[in-house]
Parts: C-alpha cells; structure tokens; sequence
C-alpha cells in the first residue's frame, strides 16, 4: 500500500454500475479527472511543471493546461459552438503554448488548476443538460461532423492516454507508482 495515494475505501473514484450511456461515459470522465489530479496531488511548482525528457516539454503542469484547453475546445467551442475569443493556451504562434508555457511559477500553477477545475465544471454543467439527448446527433467539427457519442469517446480517450503520461511524470519524479 505504500506507493497507493489512498486505501481502496477513501478511493474518490467510483466503479459503480451506471444506468445508460451517457451515465458509463460520465463516470469513466469523471474517474479518469480525478486519476489526474491524484497524481498531481501533494507535489510543488517545481516538480508539476518538471519536464520529462529533452527535448519533450511534457510536464504534470503542461497535462493540466492541456487537459483545460482539450475540455474547452471539445465542450465549449464544438458541442456548445461558443468560438468567440482565443483557445485556451494556444496560438498560430505557439501551438505548444499548453505545455511550453507550463512553468514553476506558483500563480501558473494556481491558474492553470483553476481554469481546468472551471472547464471541468462548465463541461458537467453542459452534460447535466444532456439526459436523454441523442448520443448520436451530428455535430459540425473541423471539416466534417461527428456524433456527440464520438466526441464524448475521444475526451475519455484523451484523458486515458494523459493518466498514462501522469503515471510515468509521477514516477520520475518520486517514484511513486500505483492508482
């Protein structure tokens, strides 16, 4: 238990059994958050934003940035079609901007929590509204459409493949594993 963040019955995540398939993919959303931000959990500025290796500019800090601007593109900009205004972290200039602009400083980090905890809370908000809605309505992406049910697939898989960089990120800088 040693390299556990928690014992299994403090464990914040849930393997419940939900009804629907809106209610799987929320929880497997909500799970896979909290994995995240389990992994950040108890480290300083200076280890989130640590870099993992030359001339990668992969961080703890950058996922969280990434993570906020991957939640508002897919559930601010597409699903709800709010454009208006910049993306999150990103420029024609710095496209990197999420993970290069991921530094130590103790407001970058306080921001870049914030402002996910905030997409993750819009994003629930929008989802809250979603019961009985059609999983499979079209909606227009980049040069094509996709189903709400494919965009709400592709932000669980993006967070599944970020908890396996945060798995490998932690472990470099600790060597805590497990969870």
């Amino acid at each position: 238990m040693s390299d556990r963040w928690t014992t299994p019955e403090k464990d914040p995540r849930t393997y419940g059994n939900p009804v629907g398939e809106l209610e799987t993919y929320r929880e497997y959303l909500t799970n896979y958050r909290l994995t995240i931000e389990l992994k950040c959990e108890g480290l300083g500025p200076d280890d989130l934003a640590r870099r993992s290796v030359p001339p990668s500019t992969l961080s703890l800090l950058g996922l969280i940035r990434h993570l906020a601007q991957m939640e508002n593109h897919w559930f601010q900009r597409v699903l709800q079609g709010r454009t208006a205004g910049p993306r999150l972290y990103k420029s024609a200039d710095d496209p990197d901007g999420d993970f290069a602009g991921a530094t130590a400083d103790p407001a970058t980090v306080q921001e870049a929590f914030a402002t996910w905890k905030a997409e993750i809370a819009s994003a629930d908000e929008w989802l809250d509204g979603q019961a009985g809605a059609d999983l499979g309505e079209q909606i227009a992406v980049h040069d094509g459409t996709a189903s709400i049910r494919d965009i709400l697939v592709h932000v669980v898989e993006e967070y599944a493949r970020h908890a396996g960089h945060a798995d490998l990120l932690r472990e470099c800088i600790d060597g805590r594993t497990g969870q």
